[in-house]
Parts: structure tokens; sequence; C-alpha cells
């Protein structure tokens, strides 16, 4: 009965979506966003059509719905782009990897520890799970009409990529936090770092091959050249996230290292058009987890939480990424108006959920810290999703003076 009334939500929801969807990007609002809302109507608290039990004590079915979700969204951002356009990003992303991610995560666990009042481990699981900017929540930022024409495709592509990059590469940041708090010892923790981490970057590299070589052979024959790539690649996704799970390997970084592999070996940039899984994760996949994750909202921890709960949503929204992406305007060539921009665009959401139900599930993280978790992605849906539009028609204003040679040169990653 609730699986017959949450696809039977989501099935009206995804129509709305569909015939909706070219005013949705007009209005200050997000697909994730009125799934959410769609949740909480349909939840416990109001209707109680789905009465799903709260996060903190029932999270191994948002685990694993954030697990598939994240590494088909994950997939669609290895494949957004063509390959040239990826590799030019190369040094940029990185650098957003090896320090802003750390500082992400330093800063919200300070927060944690100064507006809960957590332990430093408590702290370091609920900083590290929060720190990924999430693909599923970005995608809405940077798709669509008014996003490709008012935004540099520089900017989208450093976006789109950094948080295909960093919701794996987040793990070894929570295997630290679950070596603090849990009885993992720092060889083990480091041994389970390079398996995770080293093996999932081979196996997706040759996973990803072995489809793209697969995939021109069916083209060559005539086997595939009005198939539908969609499809094929959220096989592949969900296909190369089984074996990492066989393996014990880390299944996200694994479909993206996949994905960045099939588009160079399959020839991705004669067919970026033609790719467009992006587009329906963002307003289609994304509707069943985000309905769930409303109805198990956790209200009665958020009561518990009182102020200091709203004091770290909007400490960790304001100070977690934005003052960072201003520091490093300077090494990421970015304007004031785009480090804005983007540190102030580095949703929390999915991937976010899959960490803190990980920590849970493995851990038996506490409530209080799993609701904090909850209420700021929770927060960043709806903050995030109400301020797209507004936040583009502010940077529009905000470059209007930009010569057409500026704007030309940022856009010559997609000629």
């Amino acid at each position: 009965m609730t699986l017959d009334v949450l696809l039977s939500v989501v099935g009206l929801l995804g129509m709305a979506v569909a015939a909706l969807s070219a005013r949705i990007r007009r209005l200050p609002v997000s697909e994730p966003l009125l799934a959410l809302l769609a949740g909480v109507l349909v939840g416990p608290q109001l209707l109680g059509w789905l009465p799903l039990s709260p996060i903190t004590s029932d999270h191994e079915t948002l685990h694993e719905a954030s697990r598939i979700l994240l590494s088909v969204s994950v997939m669609a951002v290895a494949l957004r782009y063509p390959f040239r356009a990826v590799s030019a990003r190369a040094g940029a992303v990185t650098l957003l990897l090896l320090v802003a991610m750390p500082l992400m995560a330093l800063i919200t666990t300070l927060l944690g520890m100064g507006l809960l009042g957590l332990s430093l481990s408590a702290a370091l699981l609920l900083g590290t799970a929060l720190t990924p900017t999430d693909p599923v929540l970005a995608s809405s930022v940077v798709t669509g009409g008014p996003a490709e024409k008012d935004l540099p495709a520089r900017d989208r592509q450093l976006l789109s990529l950094e948080s295909g990059a960093n919701d794996g590469l987040a793990l070894p940041l929570v295997l630290v936090a679950v070596a603090l708090a849990g009885p993992l010892g720092t060889q083990t923790t480091a041994a389970q770092m390079l398996w995770k981490v080293l093996g999932a970057v081979v196996l997706g590299v040759a996973l990803g091959w072995l489809a793209g070589v697969a995939f021109r052979a069916g083209e060559k024959h005539g086997a595939a050249s009005n198939g539908p790539v969609l499809f094929f690649t959220v096989v592949l996704a969900l296909g190369v996230l089984g074996a990492s799970g066989v393996l014990r390997l880390d299944g996200v970084l694994a479909a993206f290292v996949a994905g960045l592999t099939f588009n160079l070996v399959s020839g991705g940039d004669d067919r970026s058009r033609e790719v467009s899984i992006d587009e329906a994760v963002n307003r289609f996949a994304v509707l069943p987890l985000f309905v769930a994750f409303g109805a198990s909202l956790p209200w009665a921890h958020w009561r518990g939480l009182g102020w200091a709960g709203v004091a770290l949503v909007v400490a960790v929204l304001v100070f977690r990424r934005l003052p960072v992406l201003l520091i490093l305007k300077r090494p990421l060539r970015l304007g004031w108006a785009a480090a804005a921009y983007l540190g102030w665009f580095g949703p929390i959401g999915v991937s976010a959920l899959f960490y803190l139900t990980l920590e849970a599930k493995d851990l038996g993280l506490s409530g209080e810290v799993v609701a904090a978790g909850a209420l700021v992605v929770a927060a960043s849906t709806l903050v995030h999703g109400l301020t797209t539009s507004p936040g583009l028609a502010l940077y529009r204003r905000a470059t209007a003076g930009a010569s057409d040679d500026e704007r030309a040169r940022e856009e010559v990653a997609v000629g």
C-alpha cells in the first residue's frame, strides 16, 4: 500500500512536471523542491497517506535509493559535456577537490561542534556527510534554457564536474570520520581508502572502455545508430554500481569515471545533444527519493534541536562554501560575480543523504546528528530551489557590463 501511494504521487507529480516544464524553469522552484513538498503533504504529519518512519529510525530505503540515484546522476554529469571541455576544466576541478572540499568539511565540522555542542567525532561525521556539492540539485542550476543563456559555459561545467567528482571522492573524508568515531584503526582506514578509491577508478575505466567499444561497434553495424543512448548509459551506471558493491568499491566514483571513459571512447563530442540523462534525472528520476524524504522528515527531532538547528542551517548555507570560493577566486580564474554565484549554489542534497545514511547504517549514528543533517538537506533543497531564478537574474545584472569578447572567451569550451 505504501509503495502504491508513493508511485501514485510520483506519477501525478511527473505529469505535472512534464506539462509545466518550461514554466517551472522560469519560476523560483525546482523539481526536487516540488517533490519534497509533495512528500510533506502526503506524509504522516499532514494527510497521512504515506506513513513512512522518520529517517532517524529507518534509513535503509533512503540509503539504497540515494545510492542508485547518485550513480545515474554522476554518469549524467560525465556525459553532459564534450570530453575536450571536461579535460579543459581538470585543473580547476582538482583545486576544488583538494582544497575547497577539505575546507568545507572543516568549516561544517566546526559549526556542528560550536552550534550543536557535538563531540569532535560526531561533528566530523556530520561535516563530511554535508561536504559534497550535490549533482542532482546542481543540475537545476546549470541546465535548462535560462541557465544556458545567462551562465557562461565554463561556470556551468565547473559546478557540474565538481559535483560529479566530489560525490565519490568525499568517501575518504567520511572514512576518516568513521575511523575516529568507530573501531577502525588508521591502517585499516588507509587500506580501505586505497581499495575503494583506486579500485573504483580502475573498475570505472575498464567498464567505461568496454561499454564505449561495444557502443561504437553497435553503431558501426547499425544496431545502435537509432538506439536510446539514455537507457544504455543508465544501464551502464547501474551495472558499474552493482559491480562496485560486489567488490566493495566506491560505486559513485566508479560510475563517474566510467561515464568519463565512455564519453571519450564512444565519441561523445558528436552526440552531446543526444545525451540528455541529466535532464531526465533532474526532472523525473529525482522525484521518488524526494517524495520519500519529505514523508520521512524527523519533525520531532527537529523540535528537539530548537534554535540551534536553525542557526546551524543558516551558518552552513552561508559559511560552508561561499567564503571558500571567494578566497579561491583568483586561482580558479573567476570574477567576483561568478565566485559568489558558484559559492552560493553548491547545494546539499542526495549525496548528503547517502553519506548520512551510510554512517547511520555502519555506526548507528545518533538521531540528533542524522536529524541535523536532514534539516540542512531539506533547507538547502528549499533555499536553493527558491533562489535559482533570482540568482540567475542577479548574476545577469552583475555581468551586464561584460564585453561580448569576454563572454565569447568564456563560452569557447563548448564551441
